[in-house]
């Protein structure tokens, strides 16, 4: 899985189909969609549009709340493969950890991954206390825990909860919307760079080993949010970095309200 992708959460229509194509012909290689969002079947139109082969486009979707539960969750995949015009996802995932279906759900994706259907399963909005009621249950370890994470809100605990257990955190809405663009750190650390804000964010993610995807269906700021490679952050400037943190939950949704 790439480390660096693209989220497709809140976009509709032409625009995500056309935001995908644009992606792709850009370079990125990891589309990060879900039931909720409304567009699998725009992602998938865009995957036709471009033609890569398969083999070289990693796709992830998840399980709509509306769905979690053992018999529900598999033929929702079934949905979303049919929707995306794919034989089969890179990454399946649950979405929320919802109280009542969460086990069910995810003994739905084993088995999937057990039948040679998915090529790896995970989890989204799982804090460590969810990680942790996980482990006694689990035949398998879940590959990526996908959670709202920034140096805004740098919850080390749960990226070691992540890295104890072998699993790639990946981090969503990792640019925060821009609402913290004009911080006056953040500009001072993409000054001493010559990055944008947006671009140190998402370096700041990837010297971590952790995973990010952030959305746009601007070809300017696709460019320039692809445009990482070419520098990274020492290790006394991430640790810098990692100080910013002021548990700064953008969404508003804290996933513990599913304990």
């Amino acid at each position: 899985m790439p480390l660096l992708g693209l989220g497709c959460w809140d976009m509709r229509g032409d625009e995500a189909q056309h935001a995908v194509e644009t992606a792709l012909q850009i370079g990125y290689r990891l589309i990060d969609t879900a039931s909720m969002y409304g567009n699998e079947k725009e992602v998938g139109l865009a995957l036709s549009q471009i033609g890569l082969p398969r083999a070289e486009v990693f796709i992830t979707t998840k399980i709509h709340n509306s769905d979690q539960g053992y018999e529900s969750t598999l033929k929702a995949y079934d949905v979303s493969c049919n929707l995306l015009n794919l034989d089969f996802i890179d990454l399946y995932m649950v979405h929320w950890p919802l109280k009542d279906t969460r086990t069910g759900t995810w003994k739905a994706l084993e088995k999937l991954y057990l039948d040679g259907r998915v090529r790896a399963i995970g989890v989204c909005n799982y804090l460590s206390y969810f990680l942790e009621e996980l482990d006694p249950i689990r035949e398998i370890m879940p590959m990526v825990n996908q959670c709202e994470f920034s140096p805004f809100l740098y919850d080390l605990t749960l990226l070691q909860a992540c890295q104890s257990r072998g699993i790639v955190l990946q981090a969503w809405s990792p640019l925060l919307r821009g609402l913290r663009f004009n911080d006056q750190k953040l500009i001072s650390m993409a000054t001493q760079y010559s990055k944008t804000p947006a671009q140190i964010l998402i370096r700041w993610a990837i010297d971590h080993n952790i995973s990010t995807i952030p959305k746009s269906s601007s070809q300017h700021r696709l460019k320039e949010n692809f445009d990482v490679f070419d520098f990274s952050i020492s290790e006394e400037d991430l640790v810098t970095i990692d100080k910013f943190n002021e548990n700064y939950r953008m969404s508003g949704e804290d996933p513990m309200k599913y304990k």
